[in-house]
């Protein structure tokens, strides 16, 4: 029977065991630069199996929230250098999640103020975080269609610098309504042109920056975080869900990506959204078209996971926020010992205070 503690691959990438730290934005990179301070925070959290960072955005465009990381300069890419030798000295395996987070964003993140850029120009009812707090989204202006090559473009660099900044791989952000899920749900997306309308256009751009990514740094160090049902950043259901995400997950079965990782209900909420209209969503039957590793995620407890491993229904699970309260996370599943809470007024920005100072049990 498979166990969490188990050894496994994601493509090209080893894993000691089959417990994933998820991304966890933590808004603690002054002027979008990786820092000493997050290099103790992953090196902390090394013994997962696999290390997913927190949301870094393309380029300066792909900002969405204060003092997020970026990775498409020299000097953000000496950062993360500093970041990824700790881990690996430290024994672990860590991917970026490259992210543009499209319309959620806010001007002042902006370079002189522009409009943020997303597949529409309907603003969404949601918040951002700035100087000044959580504030609301501000109004985008649709991406012309000359201008997509560029934005592919800059999940290509970004892909390159992580390869220079010695990451194992990367993980394409997909989901949680952020620019890419703006294309691909026609709850989202209004456009007209080839990346508007029909599933195989809306899907167009996703997949062209998957084929980038891929061809950059390889299918087997790639891969692809989904959350087909999420409500979350004012992304309501598309009108065939089950549909998109298999077309997705087809056209992309070719790449041989290292890994699908997928949100199953609301992000960081509930599972079964049936009571708010939401219709049920088949993971199954998605999973026998993708045919790879398959990594899942939202609310697992110790006992959910090990069922989820021991069944088959999974090869890895994610855990988000109980790695930030524990950095031995591993150790302590491990054990069955009890986890440590988070701080909630610590979770975004700040110092080391709830960031690298929950401890380890001896």
């Amino acid at each position: 029977m498979t166990s969490l503690f188990d050894p496994t691959r994601f493509g090209d990438i080893a894993l000691a065991n089959r417990i994933v730290m998820a991304p966890l934005t933590r808004n603690r990179a002054p002027g979008q630069l990786p820092n000493d301070l997050m290099r103790e925070y992953y090196t902390q959290r090394a013994s997962a199996g696999l290390i997913v960072t927190e949301a870094t955005q393309v380029c300066a465009q792909g900002q969405g929230y204060l003092d997020t990381p970026g990775l498409y300069t020299p000097a953000q890419v000496a950062g993360w250098r500093m970041i990824t030798d700790a881990v690996h000295a430290a024994g672990g395996r860590i991917v970026v999640q490259l992210w543009h987070v499209g319309r959620i964003s806010h001007v002042s993140l902006q370079a002189g103020g522009a409009a943020p850029v997303s597949s529409t120009a309907r603003p969404a009812k949601g918040k951002t975080f700035t100087t000044d707090g959580f504030v609301d989204c501000s109004t985008p202006r649709a991406l012309r269609t000359d201008e997509i090559p560029g934005v592919i473009e800059a999940y290509r660099h970004a892909t390159r610098c992580a390869v220079d900044a010695g990451f194992d791989g990367v993980e394409v952000h997909g989901a949680n309504g952020y620019l890419l899920e703006q294309f691909l749900r026609d709850s989202i997306n209004d456009r007209n042109d080839a990346y508007g309308g029909s599933v195989a256009n809306r899907a167009r751009l996703l997949v062209e920056v998957m084929r980038a990514v891929a061809a950059e740094i390889g299918g087997g160090r790639t891969g692809l975080r989904l959350s087909p049902i999420t409500p979350v950043n004012d992304a309501a259901q598309d009108s065939d869900a089950q549909t998109l995400y298999e077309h997705v997950v087809r056209e992309l079965a070719p790449l041989k990506l290292a890994f699908l990782h997928l949100i199953e209900g609301q992000t960081g909420g509930a599972r079964d959204l049936s009571d708010k209209g939401v219709k049920p969503f088949d993971y199954a039957a998605l999973r026998a078209i993708y045919g790879g590793p398959w990594l899942v995620n939202n609310g697992y407890s110790r006992q959910m996971a090990i069922a989820a491993l021991a069944s088959g229904a999974a090869d890895a699970v994610a855990f988000g926020k109980p790695f930030i309260g524990n950095p031995d996370l591993v150790h302590r599943l491990r054990e069955d010992a009890p986890l440590s809470p988070l701080v909630q007024a610590t979770l975004y920005g700040g110092g080391a205070a709830g960031y690298t100072d929950y401890p380890a049990r001896a």
